[in-house]
């Protein structure tokens, strides 16, 4: 699996409005995936930091991509759990989500999701989720 089949994957079965927040696939391997979006006013709340709901939907699709990684082959999964802890609020140029997945199954997948602030190195945001295969 290498980045740029992960990314063609991402565009051609991802919603408009997730592909609106520009993921790029900046890596991929057995053990994961990691995504990077910029920082633009599309994606800011009140007080000029990124939205809850954008730094969590960054955390799943991360994580449905390293599902890919992990198999050798992007899978059709879905998701049955996502649970998502807001560290500090989001700032700067760019968020990276670094997907972990730390089961795969048959049936389920198991993941966790590191989300950084760039160019601090500063996390934001912790997430784990269980996919359905």
């Amino acid at each position: 699996m290498d980045t740029t089949t992960a990314q063609k994957f991402l565009e051609d079965n991802f919603a408009p409005w997730i592909l609106a927040l520009k993921p790029e696939v900046t890596a991929i391997d057995d053990t994961g995936a990691t995504l990077r979006i910029p920082i633009t006013d599309d994606i800011m709340r009140g007080g000029g930091i990124v939205s809850g709901q954008t730094l969590a939907t960054l955390a799943d699709t991360s994580m449905v991509i390293g599902c890919g990684g992990a198999a050798g082959e992007m899978l059709p999964v879905g998701t049955v759990a996502l649970d998502t802890q807001f560290l500090r609020p989001a700032s700067g140029d760019a968020i990276e989500a670094h997907a972990e997945i730390t089961r795969l199954g048959r049936s389920m997948v198991f993941a966790r999701c590191t989300l950084t602030a760039l160019p601090s190195g500063k996390p934001v945001a912790l997430a784990t989720a269980t996919f359905a295969r």
